[in-house]
Protein backbone atom coordinates (compact mmCIF):
# COMPACT_ATOMS: atom_id res chain seq x y z
CA UNK A 1 0.00 0.00 0.00
CA UNK A 2 1.41 3.45 -0.89
CA UNK A 3 1.99 5.90 1.99
CA UNK A 4 -0.06 9.25 1.51
CA UNK A 5 1.88 12.47 1.76
CA UNK A 6 0.43 15.23 3.49
CA UNK A 7 2.18 18.95 3.69
CA UNK A 8 1.32 20.62 6.65
CA UNK A 9 2.21 24.29 7.28
CA UNK A 10 4.77 25.39 10.12
CA UNK A 11 4.17 28.91 10.94
CA UNK A 12 7.75 30.29 8.96
CA UNK A 13 6.70 27.63 5.77
CA UNK A 14 2.84 29.42 6.23
CA UNK A 15 4.50 33.00 6.09
CA UNK A 16 6.42 32.14 2.77
CA UNK A 17 3.64 30.62 1.18
CA UNK A 18 1.05 33.86 2.10
CA UNK A 19 4.78 36.10 0.82
CA UNK A 20 4.61 34.31 -2.43
CA UNK A 21 0.74 34.82 -2.75
CA UNK A 22 1.05 38.43 -1.81
CA UNK A 23 3.67 39.18 -4.44
CA UNK A 24 1.52 37.71 -6.87
CA UNK A 25 -1.88 39.65 -5.92
CA UNK A 26 0.76 43.00 -6.37
CA UNK A 27 2.27 42.14 -9.53
CA UNK A 28 -0.19 43.20 -12.35
CA UNK A 29 0.73 39.90 -14.26
CA UNK A 30 -1.81 38.04 -12.55
CA UNK A 31 -5.44 37.80 -12.41
CA UNK A 32 -5.89 37.66 -8.64
CA UNK A 33 -9.28 39.86 -8.10
CA UNK A 34 -11.02 38.80 -4.77
CA UNK A 35 -13.72 36.54 -5.58
CA UNK A 36 -17.38 36.25 -3.51
CA UNK A 37 -17.49 34.53 -0.51
CA UNK A 38 -20.97 33.76 1.65
CA UNK A 39 -19.28 34.29 4.76
CA UNK A 40 -20.39 37.39 5.54
CA UNK A 41 -19.30 37.28 9.21
CA UNK A 42 -15.72 37.67 8.29
CA UNK A 43 -16.13 39.00 4.42
CA UNK A 44 -18.90 41.87 5.27
CA UNK A 45 -18.37 42.98 1.68
CA UNK A 46 -18.76 39.36 0.43
CA UNK A 47 -15.50 39.30 -0.95
CA UNK A 48 -12.45 37.18 -0.27
CA UNK A 49 -8.86 38.09 -1.23
CA UNK A 50 -6.68 36.35 -3.54
CA UNK A 51 -4.96 35.54 -0.99
CA UNK A 52 -6.83 34.71 1.55
CA UNK A 53 -9.24 32.44 -0.64
CA UNK A 54 -5.97 30.65 -1.60
CA UNK A 55 -4.79 30.02 2.09
CA UNK A 56 -7.71 29.04 3.04
CA UNK A 57 -7.83 26.20 0.49
CA UNK A 58 -3.89 25.05 1.44
CA UNK A 59 -5.06 24.45 4.84
CA UNK A 60 -7.97 22.36 3.77
CA UNK A 61 -6.16 20.25 1.46
CA UNK A 62 -3.05 19.08 3.22
CA UNK A 63 -2.36 16.67 0.54
CA UNK A 64 -1.60 19.48 -2.10
CA UNK A 65 2.17 20.68 -2.08
CA UNK A 66 1.88 24.32 -1.27
CA UNK A 67 5.09 24.71 -3.78
CA UNK A 68 3.22 22.74 -6.53
CA UNK A 69 -0.09 24.42 -6.21
CA UNK A 70 2.05 28.23 -6.55
CA UNK A 71 3.46 26.62 -9.48
CA UNK A 72 0.19 26.15 -11.19
CA UNK A 73 -1.57 28.79 -10.25
CA UNK A 74 1.07 31.08 -11.69
CA UNK A 75 0.30 29.37 -14.71
CA UNK A 76 -3.18 29.67 -14.23
CA UNK A 77 -3.64 33.17 -13.36
CA UNK A 78 -1.32 34.56 -15.83
CA UNK A 79 -2.57 37.15 -17.80
CA UNK A 80 -0.10 37.73 -20.38
CA UNK A 81 0.89 41.47 -19.45
CA UNK A 82 3.92 42.38 -17.70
Amino acid sequence: MQKKITYSFDSEEEEAVRKELQQMALNGSYNTTSSYTPNSVMYPDGLISFVDRHMRYLRANPKLDPRMYIANLRLMTRTGSK
